[in-house]
């Protein structure tokens, strides 16, 4: 079994300029999709694309489903439904930050089958599983979100 050390060898890691401006590109290819009813952000990634989403089309109507597919701590576990909403999801948008393994969209998948799935990153084990995206990251890559980072120095790539 793998660790996360040994799944992860690259870093990618997102300002909250670089995540606000792929949010407001993944609205612009959403434009297409309205009328929206609303929108379904899966906490916590999806939380502020929703928000930039919902301001760039105008959608009012935002809900959440929670689900934890990792502890903090050992990032594997089981996956856990905090949170669900009862609807087939027609006629709505699902947002999330990234897709990553599928595993998570997946159940978020066949409990939502008629909304239109959308992701800022995705990548390759999980990109079928979404309708539209922006970035897709290779899936050795670890994305550091901007609210589980901090600004520091760093070390140059060649020491």
């Amino acid at each position: 079994m793998s660790t996360t050390t040994d799944r992860y060898t690259r870093n990618f890691p997102v300002t909250w300029d670089q995540l606000h401006r792929d949010a407001k590109a993944l609205a612009w290819r959403l434009l297409d999709r309205k009328p929206v009813k609303g929108i379904i952000a899966i906490t916590r990634g999806g939380l502020v694309p929703a928000a930039i989403i919902a301001r760039e089309l105008d959608v009012r109507l935002v809900d959440t489903v929670c689900v934890s597919s990792y502890d903090e701590r050992n990032q594997k576990g089981a996956l856990t439904v905090l949170k669900g909403i009862d609807m087939d999801g027609d006629g709505w948008l699902l947002v999330d930050d990234l897709v990553d393994t599928g595993k998570t969209a997946q159940v978020v998948r066949n409990m939502f089958p008629k909304a239109h799935f959308a992701t800022i990153y995705a990548k390759p084990k999980g990109r079928p599983l979404v309708d539209t995206f922006i970035t897709e990251v290779s899936q050795d890559t670890w994305i550091l979100f901007p609210w589980d980072s901090e600004v520091q120095y760093v070390q140059p790539l060649v020491r």
